[in-house]
């Protein structure tokens, strides 16, 4: 029996998981370790009586912030189209649409709300008397982006799937984002619904709207690697 799967991809999400769980890439690599990864889910599954047929990847994310931010710590005012970031990123999507069965789903960056907090830890620990606000660095602070758009669209992709039934599978890389009801029409459609948080914790009744949970490499960045092949339309 030929299963056809589609692998929807959280950008954001993955992105910042990735560079957790298998350490910092050029855009390259990371597009090369994003479609190996994806392989893991539909490849070589030992005991499997099917045949695993990828529809296509669906990755969604939004492009760089392009705009002036204002950094509290240097006082400063950052130009983000001159930051390496800005750069990473925009090669990282060439990369993208330069892969086999890959569509890329771009969402829009909110100005409002957009820029440098405190982390918790930082912040957590500042409360406590245990450093100054002269002991901050930029280490302390995280540049928080806000994203539109972007569950909207993994949302309607997964209900017109199911909708269409183009695929038998579902299988969601994304945290614990707003697609239950999605994931619940999908399921209604006799999708089979799979959902793998890249070992991030998730609500436990979260389980209640989906197939399975399924995350294809170890929790552990050390004891884990990623064998990279150059993957192109």
């Amino acid at each position: 029996m030929i299963i056809r799967t589609a692998i929807l991809v959280d950008g954001g999400f993955y992105r910042k998981r990735a560079l957790k769980l298998f350490g910092k890439k050029t855009p390259q690599q990371r597009a090369d370790e994003l479609i190996e990864y994806c392989e893991r889910h539909y490849k070589d599954k030992k005991g499997s009586k099917n045949e695993h047929y990828l529809y296509r990847i669906f990755y969604y994310d939004c492009k760089p912030y392009d705009t002036v931010i204002f950094n509290p710590l240097t006082q400063k005012n950052i130009d983000m189209k001159t930051t390496e970031m800005y750069t990473w990123s925009n090669d990282f999507f060439k990369c993208l649409t330069k892969k086999r069965k890959v569509a890329l789903r771009m969402g829009e960056l909110l100005e409002s709300g957009s820029g440098y907090n405190l982390k918790s830890k930082s912040l957590n620990r500042l409360l406590r008397g245990e450093i100054a606000v002269n002991d901050l660095t930029q280490d302390d602070f995280i540049l928080d982006i806000m994203q539109k758009g972007v569950d909207m669209r993994i949302g309607l992709d997964i209900a017109s799937l199911a909708h269409k039934q183009l695929v038998d599978q579902i299988i969601l890389i994304a945290g614990d984002s707003d697609f239950v009801p999605a994931a619940k029409h999908a399921r209604r459609e006799g999708i089979d619904f799979i959902l793998d948080p890249l070992w991030n914790s998730i609500k436990p009744s979260l389980n209640e709207h989906i197939d399975g949970l399924a995350t294809r490499c170890k929790e552990d960045a050390s004891e884990d690697s990623l064998h990279i092949s150059h993957i192109s339309k």
